[in-house]
């Protein structure tokens, strides 16, 4: 049997490491989010947390010419302490050149502040995008939770939300469908990898609080899909979300080949793209030329 050393976990889950160019992968991602902001519609850094938030409390918005479009909220990952929107600005173009909305929130890092404080700013982007994403074209009752790393990790735990304790003007199905990109769903290993308790500081208690697996499985479904030339131990935290909540709960869960934990997102906005159709059938996203 493998011992599971702190060489082992740190191996498992430096991604940086894992993927040779990542680097550079990277960079293209910045460059391409700067072309989206300098030549697509879109409303940049709208606070959501109300008077007094902090700086990083803030959304980018992304509309479709679509009438009442769904609503894709996407949540970067960077083990909840780096990256910023303005570096994934890239994945709101094509969708919503399809029809959809695109919302993308920032957050604030550790360990400025810890997971469960960017849980709840991230439950009050949610609120505040059910309760305002009409007034730029969208519906708030198509709503969909889409979270890379990290951000898997936030989109499950949305999924689970008790949206009436913090608001009884909310619905009680806020989101209609969430979707993990190379997700983290049992966050216990994470006490393992030195480099990121670092800034995370978890406890034992707050790993297993804040892992979605230990949450009852949501009403709307949830996707949850990893690269082929992922880790091991990201493959099993996709395989474990659908052992956990079941498939009803979580009918896709896919492996896609020739993917690693950062171009798997190329993927996500390829037409031809295995997890771009996926994401699409999440949203129920029809057919939709602006051209009509």
């Amino acid at each position: 049997m493998l011992k599971r050393t702190p060489e082992w976990f740190e191996a498992q889950y430096d991604n940086l490491a894992r993927v040779s160019n990542s680097a550079h992968l990277l960079g293209r991602w910045a460059e391409a989010s700067a072309l989206v902001r300098r030549s697509a519609p879109c409303i940049l850094d709208i606070p959501y947390a109300g008077p007094g938030s902090d700086a990083s409390e803030c959304l980018d918005i992304f509309p479709s010419t679509a009438s009442k479009a769904p609503v894709l909220v996407f949540i970067h990952g960077a083990y909840w302490r780096a990256f910023d929107k303005s570096d994934h600005s890239f994945v709101a173009a094509v969708y919503a050149q399809a029809g959809a909305m695109v919302v993308i929130p920032n957050y604030g890092h550790c360990p400025a502040v810890n997971v469960e404080q960017i849980s709840m700013q991230m439950a009050q982007v949610l609120a505040w995008v059910w309760r305002n994403i009409a007034d730029f074209g969208g519906d708030p009752n198509r709503i969909y939770v889409v979270g890379h790393s990290a951000g898997g990790t936030l989109a499950a735990m949305l999924s689970c939300c008790e949206w009436k304790s913090l608001g009884a003007d909310l619905p009680r199905q806020l989101v209609k469908g969430a979707l993990s990109i190379s997700g983290l769903h049992d966050l216990k290993p994470l006490l393992n990898v030195a480099s990121v308790q670092a800034d995370l500081q978890l406890t034992p208690a707050a790993a297993k609080r804040l892992s979605p697996i230990h949450y009852p499985a949501p009403a709307a479904p949830h996707y949850a899909v990893v690269g082929a030339d992922e880790s091991d131990e990201f493959h099993r935290q996709t395989q474990v979300l659908r052992s956990q909540w079941g498939e009803r709960a979580v009918p896709v869960c896919a492996t896609l080949s020739g993917l690693n934990h950062f171009n798997i997102l190329h993927d996500f906005v390829d037409p031809e793209g295995r997890l771009y159709q996926l994401t699409r059938q999440l949203l129920d996203l029809r057919w939709y030329s602006p051209l009509l």
